[in-house]
């Protein structure tokens, strides 16, 4: 296994928990305001709540990835399905809170979802087999 491929997912765990950290501190300003985002149970806050927690959850995999690329070592072959497993954790990380944003203010983009969805049951599909061979 090539030491690159694990390595980008470690920092962007980082970075997804840093921004966790920052998007919380965000919101966190604003809590207090009852109509905050339509209120406390209001779609747009929720979708809000849940992308700021995306940040947190999407590192938390992304960090177990890298931990069970660097227990397993290197693979030879299975090579590629580390590097397509290690794309598709971030595309799954960058896209969650991205669409969480964006339905919150458009109910319509529901469909985009998709993108996180299956690029996660992907990554993790595509993990779950390089560890079995």
């Amino acid at each position: 296994m090539k030491s690159f491929v694990p390595q980008i997912n470690l920092v962007f765990a980082w970075m997804w928990i840093f921004a966790g950290f920052l998007s919380g501190m965000v919101m966190g300003f604003f809590f207090d305001q009852e109509t905050w985002l339509g209120g406390y149970t209001s779609h747009k806050r929720r979708m809000y709540r849940l992308g700021h927690i995306s940040f947190f959850g999407l590192g938390a995999v992304n960090f177990i990835f890298y931990l069970t690329a660097r227990a397993i070592g290197d693979n030879g072959s299975l090579d590629a399905l580390w590097e397509f497993a290690s794309a598709l954790f971030i595309v799954g990380g960058v896209t969650m809170p991205l669409c969480c944003v964006l339905m919150a203010h458009e109910t319509r983009l529901r469909p985009l979802f998709g993108i996180p969805v299956l690029s996660l049951i992907s990554a993790a599909v595509l993990t779950i087999i390089t560890i079995l061979l």
